[in-house]
């Protein structure tokens, strides 16, 4: 006899009050659709894959368990979150993805009332959780404040200083561990579901709640005793030592993709009157998806890719990436100094120190998500005689900025910094961007700030901050592939504070700092054409400035403009500070400054994005003319000024 084929459910859950009427016996058969319809959906868009499958069953649990939206659920980074978004009114919109004018990457408040907070950066969740479950505590309302985190975001201070003051929110606390790398778990299967199946439920936590009453009428020392075979017969059997301690109650290991090892532990927990609690389940990275699962990174990140073969699309041969011409270029340096180390937190090949890392393992440090502690820890390189390169995306590097100013810059150490993704991301959007850098590290004193125009000039600098031993110095360059030009064979040791002239003209001068160097030249083009002469400077750095060449530009053109990739605060503040220092504006200079706008820019194309802010070719030539109060009809084309 055929099998009857079954009849979809994905297409009646529209939200988890659908899904919460369903029979336990058809949360399976909707897990499977939800991992069918997560890979179908990332296969047109690319992103995040990997981590979203890992959770298929976890989401499908958490949402037909908890009365979510009132229970408020926090993925931390949020990049899992793709079936929470399906379930959660999103499925019609799921194929925008990361995409201009679609849904985000990641969770984010505005979008929807299921997703209760933003998050792209890591371990922020259990934080944000406790805010609500406080909150509700104090206002008497229900609602519990769940936490979603993996095992890596673990490795940060902030999840552990949140644990810390986790006791008052109660049993309106809850964590939930998901450990896809088997980094604490022992293994897991029948005998370990079923004690977390006892060790949560409600007689079983009712009893342990009158022994701790009694035990409180015993002498201090009885009390200390019993509390100590307690958490040593649990600790035998289930590990979470170290939960206990923090005050949490510990439930797990449990298998994340069994759903009838997860309903009943979720369920217990749900309406238990202890807490906080913490529950450990160990899920698989890329599950149910076998080119995914066959995969070192389990298909983390992915560009568009076939279903059927997992093959993605390759990018057409370009330039190479400027992570990879730093994580070369670090690495050939390394090959004559023996001081130079390169640390990262948690992003080896996504700094390009994964090449590094494979020819000088022994000086290579990987620390984890611990930003603060990568900076102090080179702090402590530095001030013992080594030279060490912390290689950071510009957007995590702002949560270790105390550590940037007073372990570093007050004490004048060479620490140096290659920040990476700096300026606009694309698909990750706003809380990935790199828009603040030049500002928060160019208003500190003894600080060094570089931008590269390309990746020859990257090379150059690298080499450049090898041998700057007198302070820190930073190093800022986007994301992506570079402009084509030929590496040099031997790096260029750049004085520090000097810029270069590229192009020499009399009326205009565009001043650029970093990679819009080429949209200046292109937008140079366009004016000569309009009868402006225009000259063209690399600044290369934008502390200290090139005060000379700057001088020079402003008290010789009747219109300056300077341009970077970062927000105000940066370039052009500095530059206009100088000016005014020295009389130069009141001499009737037309300056302008072009910089990212006030506002954080959501995902789309990297040239969509840059010409939304106004910081193309179009954009340069529209502020020259404003500032000489010309128009296209106003200026001869051909003429020369």
């Amino acid at each position: 006899m055929a099998d009857i084929p079954q009849t979809p459910l994905l297409d009646t859950v529209h939200t988890p009050d659908d899904l919460r009427r369903l029979a336990p016996e058809q949360l399976r058969q909707l897990a499977d659709e939800l991992r069918t319809e997560t890979i179908s959906a990332v296969g047109i868009t690319g992103g995040h894959l990997g981590s979203g499958l890992g959770v298929v069953e976890l989401t499908v649990a958490l949402h037909y368990v908890f009365n979510t939206p009132a229970d408020r659920l926090v993925w931390d980074v949020g990049h899992q979150c793709y079936p929470h978004k399906i379930l959660t009114g999103r499925r019609d919109r799921i194929r925008t993805i990361r995409q201009g004018g679609g849904l985000s990457g990641f969770t984010k408040r505005s979008e929807s009332e299921y997703d209760p907070f933003g998050a792209a950066h890591s371990s922020t969740s259990i934080s944000a959780a406790l805010g609500f479950a406080v909150a509700n505590k104090l206002a008497g309302t229900p609602g519990k404040g769940i936490a979603v985190i993996g095992d890596g975001a673990m490795s940060a201070g902030m999840a552990y200083e949140a644990m810390n003051n986790a006791e008052q929110a109660g049993n309106r606390l809850i964590v939930i561990l998901n450990d896809n790398d088997m980094s604490i778990a022992p293994p897991v299967g029948g005998l370990s579901a079923y004690l977390s199946r006892i060790v949560s439920s409600r007689e079983f936590l009712g009893v342990r709640d009158v022994f701790k009453k009694l035990a409180k009428r015993f002498p201090r020392p009885i009390q200390k005793a019993a509390r100590k075979t307690d958490e040593f017969a649990r600790g035998m059997t289930m590990g979470g030592t170290l939960f206990e301690e923090l005050g949490f109650y510990y439930v797990g290991p449990i298998d994340g993709h069994n759903l009838d090892h997860l309903i009943p532990v979720l369920e217990n927990v749900r309406d238990a009157e202890e807490g906080p609690i913490l529950i450990h389940v160990v899920t698989k990275k890329g599950k149910g998806y076998a080119p995914a699962e066959a995969a070192a990174d389990k298909y983390h990140g992915v560009q568009k890719f076939d279903v059927i073969t997992g093959a993605q699309a390759k990018a057409p041969p370009g330039p190479p990436a400027y992570q990879n011409v730093f994580g070369e270029t670090l690495s050939r340096e390394a090959e004559s100094d023996p001081r130079i180390c390169a640390i990262t937190a948690a992003m080896p090949s996504g700094t390009g120190l994964d090449k590094f890392a494979a020819a000088h393992p022994d000086r290579f440090f990987d620390v984890g998500i611990a930003e603060q502690h990568a900076v102090t820890f080179a702090a402590g390189l530095a001030a013992q005689g080594m030279r060490p390169f912390c290689a950071i995306y510009s957007t995590f590097l702002q949560r270790a900025y105390d550590q940037v100013v007073h372990d570093v810059a007050i004490q004048n150490l060479p620490v140096r910094f290659a920040i990476d993704r700096a300026g606009l991301v694309g698909a990750d959007g706003a809380t990935h961007a790199g828009s603040f850098d030049v500002t928060y590290l160019a208003s500190l004193p003894n600080m060094v700030v570089m931008a590269a125009a390309d990746e020859a000039e990257l090379v150059h600098m690298v080499h450049t901050c090898v041998n700057h031993d007198s302070g820190p110095i930073a190093v800022r360059y986007p994301r992506g592939n570079g402009v084509g030009v030929a590496l040099p064979e031997t790096p260029e040791l750049l004085e520090i504070g000097k810029g270069r002239l590229v192009r020499e003209g009399k009326k205009v001068a565009i001043l650029s700092l970093g990679t819009r160097l080429g949209e200046a030249l292109r937008a140079a083009d366009a004016l000569e054409a309009k009868g402006l002469s225009t000259s063209v400077a690399d600044l290369r750095f934008a502390k200290p400035l090139d005060e000379a060449l700057i001088r020079r530009l402003l008290t010789t053109h009747e219109v300056a403009v300077t341009i970077e990739e970062n927000a105000i605060g940066g370039l052009g503040a500095h530059v206009l500070t100088m000016a005014s220092d020295e009389g130069l504006i009141d001499a009737g200079l037309k300056l302008r400054t072009m910089r990212l706008p006030d506002l954080f820019q959501d995902q789309d194309k990297p040239e969509v994005q840059y010409a939304q802010a106004g910081l193309d070719a179009d954009a340069i030539v529209e502020t020259v003319l404003k500032a000489l109060r010309h128009n296209s009809t106003h200026v001869t084309e051909g003429a020369r000024a």
